[in-house]
């Protein structure tokens, strides 16, 4: 019996780059289309979410999140969980992978090859909208992705987007977010908002829009305006047209149709843009990009 690989946090990370990992991505979606479900369990207040994906030539991957509210009031994390990944040959498990080493590169990840295909390559300014966890990763993969551009921060708590700089080279705070979005060629936004924080009206041509915050059906964070204006992309149709707001709401209102969704990562080739245009992604997530980057994860392990 072959032994299982075992990929924590801080040694997995050690052997990665944001630029290998968006090129893993991109070639994954050169294999045949993933096959992908989604499982949940509930015990008031706890879930159990599981996410299992499976591609032709790549193999298996189930991502496994428990969701715990009340554990931090005893020191616990409330999110837990593990990536357990199969081989496609013989179904044997191959690794077990830390859930918060996937899910942040994966996440910021995703928005970075996005941006790399539709924004303006000499992107000056980067805008990252939101202080929280995710807002430091795509710091991290923005800076990679974009070294001569200056990143600037924005967040409704300004408390928290100064902590957040401070602890980060370069990065400096933005006090008005109409100013800085307008200013910005690059505006990544990822926060937790039901209702709209980027307006249309403070957009320009030439500028990319990357939406990562909005997740459920109820949650937006760019306005009807801003979706009017833009070159819409998306990283897959299955997990974002009729699951997270951003999306689904304005198809619904008819704000924007489904010809107005010009491209997923399927079809790579069709993602294109010019300084004459706003583009706009936004990222879905799904546990196939789950996959691809757990998969180039254990090969940066094996070669490290």
């Amino acid at each position: 019996m072959s032994t299982i690989t075992h990929i924590p946090f801080a040694e997995g990370e050690a052997n990665l780059d944001w630029i290998e990992l968006t090129q893993a991505l991109a070639d994954g979606h050169n294999l045949p289309k993933a096959e992908i479900g989604d499982t949940f369990l509930y015990r008031d207040p706890d879930t159990l979410l599981s996410r299992a994906a499976w591609i032709d030539g790549l193999g298996m991957a189930v991502k496994t999140a428990t969701v715990f509210p009340r554990n931090p009031q005893s020191g616990n994390p409330m999110i837990n969980g593990a990536v357990n990944l199969f081989d496609d040959g013989d179904g044997t498990l191959s690794a077990l992978i830390d859930f918060h080493l996937v899910t942040k590169w994966k996440t910021a990840g995703d928005s970075l090859l996005g941006a790399l295909k539709l924004a303006n390559p000499d992107s000056r300014e980067v805008l990252i909208v939101g202080a929280g966890t995710v807002g430091l990763s795509l710091c991290e993969a923005f800076g990679r992705g974009y070294p001569n551009a200056k990143i600037r921060l924005w967040n409704r708590t300004r408390s928290k987007a100064e902590e957040l700089a401070k602890s980060l080279d370069g990065v400096e705070v933005a006090d008005d977010l109409a100013q800085a979005v307008n200013n910005a060629d690059i505006i990544v936004s990822a926060t937790m908002s039901t209702e709209p924080v980027i307006r249309g009206e403070w957009l320009r041509a030439g500028q990319h829009l990357n939406l990562i915050g909005a997740y459920r059906p109820d949650m937006r964070e760019a306005d009807n305006e801003a979706l009017r204006r833009a070159r819409i992309f998306v990283d897959s149709f299955d997990t974002t047209v009729d699951h997270i707001g951003e999306i689904k709401i304005p198809l619904a209102e008819g704000t924007i149709t489904h010809d107005d969704l010009i491209a997923d990562y399927y079809d790579l080739n069709a993602f294109s843009s010019s300084l004459d245009e706003i583009t706009l992604f936004k990222n879905g997530g799904g546990a196939h990009l789950d996959l691809m980057t757990s998969r180039y994860i254990l090969e940066k392990w094996h070669k490290r």
